[in-house]
């Protein structure tokens, strides 16, 4: 199993294969299987944006943020990200990413 190096940046929702192709956020190492989940779920976030855009310019669909079904969709595909983050990154993101208010960590199953 191959381990890849990319760099991840939630603000352009984007993953880079080279350090100096843009500005990111977290490094992250994992494999090309992994790697396609973050691409999906940038996927996802960007279709619940486009979503959330168009439903904003019509009149009459405003609804408070604590109450829309749409943003809730987006907070959970990027709460996944950042989780996801978290399972492949460095001690000092991890560090980072456990401090973010809504950042839960997964309790382990004992048998």
């Amino acid at each position: 199993m191959t381990l890849y190096k990319v760099y991840i940046s939630i603000k352009s929702q984007q993953v880079y294969a080279y350090p100096d192709e843009s500005q990111w956020e977290f490094e992250v190492t994992a494999t090309r299987n992994e790697i396609k989940v973050f691409e999906r779920l940038f996927y996802q976030l960007k279709n619940v944006q486009s979503r959330n855009f168009l439903r904003a310019h019509e009149p009459m669909s405003v609804k408070p943020y604590h109450v829309d079904g749409e943003n809730d969709q987006y907070d959970r595909r990027l709460k996944k990200v950042y989780a996801w983050i978290h399972e492949f990154t460095s001690e000092e993101s991890k560090r980072f990413i456990e401090q973010l208010p809504y950042f839960q960590r997964r309790m382990e199953v004992q048998l």
